[in-house]
């Protein structure tokens, strides 16, 4: 008899430490994984490179949130230089894109006019923030959307932002690994936090944007917003 993963099974699975992947695009079958060293991202201590600095205060992209999430799944999906393929099959396609309805899983994307050139998405529950895949189209549109995630999950009252692996993409904004052990713990904690909000008021996020770059004065009020938070639509309901 084949098992049958269902949303909920999916959710109580990230709740204790597992998460599923595929071997390939086209592989119909989904695998438990539970690495013994796991990536994770500090939402305190967040690094913003230099040169990437000056890409957000120009506000070369326009950040919305899940306004195209299947359309972010699926650019996450596709081949791309050096990377033929993905783990990303038909069957998380779907469960994701029924945890979107549910307003569980979440898109962070870079537009440029009507164009989605980057984005990011992930699984939010209680604290914790499973970030599953990133893609760009465009230089820095991947970079832009983890920024803005980072101050959106520090605005909200999450504490745990896990990237699974770490890869040096990742390693230039901070990402370390830690022991299964080390991650249960801040899973734990995570899942124990109550009144995280993946949607805050946008004043927070810019207050949160402007601390991520160095800049004194936003703080919560949002009277001295980035130009890439001005820019920036960010989504009060959920829709998918």
């Amino acid at each position: 008899m084949t098992f049958q993963i269902t949303p909920d099974i999916l959710l109580r699975a990230y709740a204790t430490g597992l998460f599923p992947m595929a071997r390939g695009r086209d592989d119909p079958n989904l695998y438990w994984v539970d690495p013994e060293r796991r990536g994770i991202l500090p939402l305190t201590g967040f690094h913003v490179p230099r040169s990437l600095r000056k890409t957000l205060r120009q506000g070369r992209f326009e950040v919305r949130v899940d306004t195209a999430f299947l359309a972010v799944l699926r650019g996450c999906a596709a081949p791309m230089p050096g990377r033929p393929d993905t783990w990303i099959n038909a069957e998380i396609e779907a469960l994701f894109t029924e945890l979107h309805a549910r307003g569980t899983a979440h898109s962070i994307e870079c537009w440029r006019g009507d164009r989605l050139v980057g984005g990011l998405y992930g699984l939010a529950l209680a604290g914790a923030f499973f970030g599953e895949s990133m893609f760009s189209t465009e230089s820095d549109a991947s970079k832009v959307a983890l920024c803005h995630l980072v101050a959106r999950l520090v605005a909200g009252g999450f504490t745990l932002l896990d990237t699974q692996f770490i890869t040096d993409h990742l390693a230039r904004f901070g990402a370390r690994e830690v022991t299964r052990a080390t991650y249960l713990g801040l899973l734990d904690e995570a899942m124990q936090t109550h009144g995280a909000q993946f949607y805050c008021a946008a004043e927070r996020v810019e207050g949160a944007m402007s601390g991520l770059l160095g800049i004194t004065g936003g703080g919560d009020t949002g009277n001295t917003p980035t130009p890439s938070s001005a820019s920036s639509t960010h989504s009060t309901t959920q829709t998918s």
